[in-house]
């Protein structure tokens, strides 16, 4: 079976035996009292990655979330969401709701309705919360018109930068698409920015379960002192921060390399796709825009049987069943003119019975 469901952009998959060793795989005590020996060293390096003077781990974005919203409680804060944020983060804000923290949805990326907006929330200070990258609209956010809009009341942007880190950074025409360095957006919009924070997992791109807060040094020491889950709860495992280790140094030595290649591996894919992708976007995550007579659970469906296997999901936009192909630096180009054969073999021409009509009962959506 082809598989292009994995987010492991640039084929990070950190076997066992290729990791260092560690005498205790976790501490048995709260994060807030001891590090995992490790951690200091990967704080380090992400903090100059992504141009951050400081970075914290944390297990989860969800962990880092759920603490960053809730010590904004009671600050005379409204916080900002764009519409088309991911999941997480929204779960994050869920907290700050229950804290009795206004919390408004913004049109995506309208940093001009969201200007007019804030100017109408007379007295609170705005917290305006985005991702850095949508891979199924296929753009990035306007951060720096964003962090303009938070700084006009001297508020706070927070950017879920979990799909951007590890694959866009400096822009440099000459290395390709992605830019340099892999360190995400801050890195793409050269933003230096106090009233910025960063968090992203490195569960994707990187390949390691674990999660990053960034920004300035004193509002993550702010975070530090504040946050509930470093007390309560155990810091991210030896084996986590061993696959970070190994992420970081494979990045440094060989990143910009393989996100040469995973270009060429999309552009592979798209090259006979024309018609059938929803965005105008190098990313590894190719969304289809399928014809009207086409099942989207059918045709997820006939893939499968071709030995192809795709993601099902709900659009975003529309919330209507959609597919998306997933392409990593590890997949092979012979890979892709299998899949794009049998995609292009059940779509083109006249559509199989197989992907026809509204018969979808028994179809997963993932």
């Amino acid at each position: 079976m082809l598989d292009f469901t994995s987010a492991l952009y640039l084929g990070f998959e950190h076997a066992s035996w290729t990791l260092t060793g560690w005498d205790r795989l976790t501490l048995g005590k709260p994060a807030a009292l001891e590090e995992i020996a490790g951690a200091p060293l990967v704080q380090r390096e992400l903090a100059a990655l992504t141009g951050c003077e400081r970075v914290l781990l944390g297990t989860s974005t969800l962990h880092l979330f759920c603490d960053l919203f809730a010590m904004l409680a009671g600050r005379n804060v409204t916080i900002w969401i764009d519409e088309a944020t991911y999941p997480i983060a929204r779960w994050g804000t869920d907290r700050a709701v229950a804290l009795g923290v206004p919390v408004r949805r913004f049109a995506h990326h309208d940093a001009t309705a969201l200007r007019w907006a804030i100017g109408q929330d007379h007295g609170h200070r705005p917290v305006i919360v985005t991702d850095g990258y949508s891979p199924v609209r296929g753009t990035h956010a306007p951060l720096r018109d964003y962090a303009s809009c938070a700084a006009t009341r001297n508020g706070l942007l927070v950017v879920d930068d979990t799909q951007a880190l590890g694959i866009f950074g400096r822009r440099e025409e000459s290395i390709g698409p992605y830019g340099t360095g892999g360190g995400g957006s801050l890195q793409r919009f050269d933003l230096r920015d106090a009233g910025v924070v960063v968090v992203s997992s490195l569960a994707k791109a990187f390949g390691a379960p674990v999660a990053m807060l960034g920004g300035s040094r004193a509002a993550v020491e702010k975070f530090y002192e504040n946050s509930a889950t470093l007390v309560h709860c155990s810091p991210p495992s030896a084996a986590a921060i061993a696959a970070a280790q190994r992420a970081l140094q494979l990045n440094g030595e060989f990143g910009d390399a393989l996100r040469r290649r995973l270009v060429e591996r999309v552009v592979w894919f798209r090259r006979p796709l024309a018609g059938l992708l929803a965005a105008e976007s190098l990313f590894p995550v190719q969304s289809l825009k399928l014809p009207g007579h086409i099942n989207a659970h059918a045709l997820y469906r006939a893939l499968l049987g071709r030995g192809v296997r795709s993601v099902l999901h709900l659009d975003s936009r529309d919330g209507c069943p959609g597919i998306s192909f997933v392409l990593t630096a590890r997949h092979q180009l012979k890979e892709i003119d299998v899949a794009v054969a049998a995609l292009t073999d059940l779509v083109g021409g006249d559509p199989s019975e197989r992907v026809r009509g509204a018969a979808s009962h028994g179809a997963r959506v993932l």
